[in-house]
Parts: structure tokens; sequence; C-alpha cells
């Protein structure tokens, strides 16, 4: 079984804003919650397309489907409705400090004293 993460709520906010309604002219999707849970567990694993569970459909399907709602730009607009309403569920806050080799940032290496 896999894990789904989508809420109702955020179901109801992004579902008009897909392609392949009912209402929509043309074909329609046969799931448009679950295609969007599928690419939702894509990005969540870092898995290729190949390797997307059955229950999100067929891989090269769902892949087909997301360069079409890429080029629609449905992706930008389910964005901009989404993120003026941030939950903060997920946000991190983290005070590592990273430094940098002095190589990286243009320090002379090598020896001070020149023989």
């Amino acid at each position: 079984m896999t894990r789904l993460c989508l809420t109702d709520r955020q179901w109801s906010l992004i579902e008009p804003l897909c392609l392949g309604k009912s209402s929509d002219p043309g074909r329609s999707g046969t799931d448009n919650r679950m295609f969007i849970e599928g690419i939702l567990w894509i990005a969540r694993t870092g898995s290729p397309w190949r390797d997307l569970p059955p229950e999100f459909g067929k891989w090269n399907t769902a892949f087909r489907r997301y360069r079409d709602w890429v080029k629609a730009d449905v992706f930008a607009r389910i964005f901009a409705a989404l993120s003026g309403d941030p939950d903060m569920e997920y946000a991190c806050v983290d005070a590592t400090i990273v430094k940098v080799h002095r190589h990286g940032h243009g320090a002379k290496g090598g020896l001070k004293i020149r023989p």
C-alpha cells in the first residue's frame, strides 16, 4: 500500500486547475488525484519514472501526461494556488554552519616561504 500525501482540502484547491476533467473538451484523465499523488511519490522518493508503483498507473502514460501538463503550465497554476496558504508542515530550521575549504574561496595555497 502506497502512502498518499494530499489532504481533501488540498485536493479541493487543486482539482479545478487540473486538465482532463469531465467538463473539459476532449479526452478526460482517468484519475487526476492519483496522477498527482504519483508525481508527488516520484518527487518524494527520487525514483525514476520506471519505478512508479502500479497503483498510480503505467509509468509511461504518467510520464507523458506529466510532460503535457508541464507544457500547459498546470503545475505553475497549482503552485500559485497552494503557495498562498502555507501550512508549514514540512518547514525545517537548521543552524548548521558550512565552511568552505580555502581552495574553494580563492585563497592561495602552497608553501608560505619559497625555497
